[in-house]
């Protein structure tokens, strides 16, 4: 029942394009050695470098990097840090933080490790404390998702697949996402990102915020990829088109002024 509803869910989505998509999905993946700036280079998915990549880094004060486990994103952030800055590495889940202690503890040079700090609050909740608005100088949100090309590759998940679980991840990164923003500094700089295909999901939570904080949000449009596909707001990139990478989506945004 999870595969058929699987099936018609994204061949839906995708139309005659779901077949090569599928195909590309459960191929290889286009991963790459990112090695700039660490002791031990970390293979990752190279869209992820190029979600990492699109946050800009601040000249001082603190950046977030909401929910980083497993750690990849957090490296390439940490490569890129100016001395004045330092990086909040979060991770709710202390399994996965214990994860992400160990990658930034193996890959990470002594001095750049030191510039950066794992916590384990709920980013989701985090906005609504009074005292952390504005804290932050950029913040990453690479947020939880329905990370399709893992479900397909494992039959258990694809035998419990259901189209709710799309919704209850939605609400979840759009919590993750307004508090995030809440969280930002005036003039900060938020990237958010995804590995899931659906809208709901990707340009769904961006345009509910700048549906909420308008006048506050801006977008700050990313510059095609090459192999990106433009969306309302972001870039996505989808492996059939993209050389084996993603699936990724990102959105670049900055807060113009102080929260409401």
């Amino acid at each position: 029942m999870g595969e058929r509803e699987f099936e018609e869910r994204f061949a839906g989505l995708f139309g005659e394009r779901w077949a090569g998509l599928k195909a590309a999905l459960l191929g290889e993946g286009d991963a790459v050695d990112y090695r700039e700036g660490l002791a031990e280079p970390y293979r990752l998915d190279s869209a992820s470098v190029a979600a990492a990549m699109a946050l800009r880094m601040p000249e001082s004060g603190e950046i977030l990097d909401a929910c980083a486990a497993p750690g990849g994103k957090t490296l390439v952030i940490a490569s890129r840090m100016s001395v004045g800055t330092r990086l909040l590495a979060n991770e709710l889940s202390s399994d996965r933080r214990r994860r992400l202690s160990d990658v930034l503890d193996r890959h990470l040079p002594p001095a750049e490790r030191g510039m950066v700090t794992v916590s384990g609050f709920d980013a989701a909740a985090a906005g609504g404390r009074l005292s952390e608005r504005g804290r932050f100088a950029a913040v990453l949100l690479d947020a939880p998702c329905s990370s399709e090309r893992h479900v397909l590759k494992d039959p258990a998940a694809l035998s419990v697949w259901t189209p709710a679980r799309i919704k209850f991840l939605s609400r979840r990164q759009w919590s993750l996402l307004s508090s995030a923003f809440l969280l930002l500094a005036p003039g900060g700089s938020l990237v958010y990102a995804t590995c899931a295909l659906s809208p709901e999901e990707n340009d769904g939570p961006v345009r509910r915020l700048f549906d909420k904080y308008d006048g506050d949000a801006e977008l700050d449009a990313l510059p095609d990829g090459g192999r990106a596909e433009r969306t309302e707001f972001g870039l996505r990139y989808l492996p059939d088109s993209a050389a084996g990478a993603g699936p990724l989506y990102v959105a670049r945004i900055r807060k113009r002024t102080i929260d409401r």
